[in-house]
């Protein structure tokens, strides 16, 4: 009799590869690592294939769990199918994100919430951290993934940023003024920056202002100055001066995640948003 495959540990073997992680994986399926693991022993005890190539720092698919993912896919949607589910009243959620939170990786992150719900229609709000915060406050935003904010102690940590004063490989700063690059007036993180500047006695120009993040990161590219910047946000080309140009320190920042409480279905969703946040923070 030919091996049966449990439904859910291929969606477990799934989120692990759009994961590259057992934690973030267990997180969003809300079951133990060790729960986690004896489902993809049991998948691939099944398949009568090695899927998954483990070591103590990564997790990796083989050549065979390369082959078999899209077939994975393709068994969890056959299986949406088949249920005949009827239609879902109309659910969204709206998100605001930080600027300096939303990196390169939102869109596989969205994508990841989007294949576990569906049915969820997604409002993506991005803006400065106090500007998200504020919008939660004020019943505008369901979630709020955003730099913690002063002594608030609410909110459910992701990872934590380090920062680095960044500029391009061929920038000329050996002028008498540092030349700045922030975001806005309002970016905490500028304000964070000028205030070291200050105490560390260094004199700064303003050299560019506004545009968001990735327009500021296009302007460190381009030599036009030195910009703070969450080290995961580097983009090649950028370098981190700081200690060439003896600047200060910049402290580090906690990524939050603030959340009104929902039904189950969505407070699923809303681990699935963290465990990939978390998942995307921790690539190299």
């Amino acid at each position: 009799m030919r091996p049966h495959l449990d439904l859910s540990a291929v969606e477990a073997f799934v989120l692990v590869a759009d994961l590259r992680s057992f934690t973030h994986a267990a997180e969003a399926l809300g079951l133990t690592q060790a729960g986690v693991s004896l489902k993809l022993r049991r998948l691939e005890g099944a398949v009568g294939r090695r899927l998954l190539d483990r070591t103590p720092r990564q997790v990796r698919l083989s050549t065979d769990g390369e082959a078999f993912l899209p077939h994975a896919r393709t068994l969890l949607a056959a299986q949406e199918l088949a249920l005949m589910t009827p239609p879902e009243p109309e659910r969204e959620l709206t998100i605001a994100i930080s600027d300096h939170v939303a990196g390169p990786e939102l869109p596989e992150i969205l994508a990841r919430v989007h294949a576990c719900d569906p049915a969820l229609m997604l409002k993506v709000r991005v803006n400065y951290s106090r500007n998200v915060i504020a919008q939660f406050d004020d019943g505008l935003a369901d979630v709020a993934v955003v730099r913690r904010q002063g002594k608030r102690r609410d909110g459910e940590l992701l990872f934590e940023d380090q920062y680095g004063w960044f500029a391009s490989v061929g920038a000329r700063l050996d002028g008498k003024l540092l030349p700045l690059i922030t975001v806005t007036d309002e970016c905490g993180v500028g304000e964070t920056a000028i205030r070291l500047l200050a105490a560390a006695k260094i004199p700064w120009i303003d050299a560019f202002l506004g545009g968001g993040v990735a327009t500021a990161i296009a302007a460190a590219r381009s030599g036009i100055g030195v910009l703070p910047l969450p080290r995961r946000l580097a983009t090649a080309g950028l370098i981190d001066v700081g200690g060439a140009l003896a600047l200060p320190p910049l402290p580090g920042a906690q990524v939050m995640m603030h959340a009104r409480r929902f039904d189950a279905q969505t407070t699923a969703t809303l681990r699935v948003l963290a465990a990939a946040f978390r998942s995307a923070a921790a690539q190299p």
